[in-house]
């Protein structure tokens, strides 16, 4: 049986370092690790990190889109999950994650949604937590030294990584959309993945 063929070609994944990892495994992402190159660093199976794009496109497209929270304390992630948010009509929380957003009724800015989506598990941790304790499921985007501790949905990738960040949601976002029948099975967003990619201060 002939292996499915990526999302996008080869070249650009590896382009953008979506599978370079870092000199820490975790042995929760074992699994997603393809080898160990000769300096240290881990390196992702992009063909795991393309599956589970796929698979989380399928997961997210099944519930109402302002129901959907995307979360992202790390700086080259916030303009992403921006993006992905406003495309897909998900809400965000950028920067600082305010303790009890998701556990505390009386917080002017508690919301309840019904699944959330982390850039990092280890930088998100506080988000994390909450949905934990509110069984909130999540769907998170982990490197190779990333646990997977509470998180249901794991996409193996490079969640450092300015275009790395800028690919994944934008991946994510034409995937939900192609899910939910809003552009053709092999549609593209009408947004440039450039688009999605955090503007460096110079």
């Amino acid at each position: 049986m002939s292996e499915p063929e990526l999302l996008i070609p080869l070249d650009k994944y590896l382009a953008a370092g979506i599978h370079i990892g870092t000199q820490v495994k975790t042995r929760s992402m074992e699994p997603f690790i393809y080898r160990v190159r000769s300096d240290g660093l881990y390196v992702l199976d992009i063909r795991k990190t393309d599956e589970r794009i796929r698979t989380a496109g399928r997961f997210l497209a099944r519930f109402d889109s302002s129901r959907i929270a995307v979360v992202s304390a790390r700086q080259y992630g916030q303009r992403p999950a921006r993006k992905f948010s406003s495309i897909i009509r998900a809400h965000t929380i950028a920067g600082r994650f305010i303790p009890g957003t998701f556990t505390n009724p009386s917080l002017n800015r508690y919301i309840e949604p019904d699944i959330i989506m982390l850039t990092d598990p280890r930088a998100d941790s506080q988000a994390l937590d909450e949905a934990a304790k509110a069984l909130i499921p999540v769907v998170a985007l982990c490197d190779t030294d990333n646990s997977t501790s509470n998180i249901d949905l794991v996409i193996p990738t490079n969640n450092k990584g300015r275009r790395a960040l800028s690919l994944i949601y934008w991946l994510l976002a034409q995937q939900v959309l192609r899910e939910r029948g809003e552009i053709p099975p092999d549609g593209e967003i009408p947004v440039s993945v450039e688009e999605f990619e955090a503007i460096v201060k110079k």
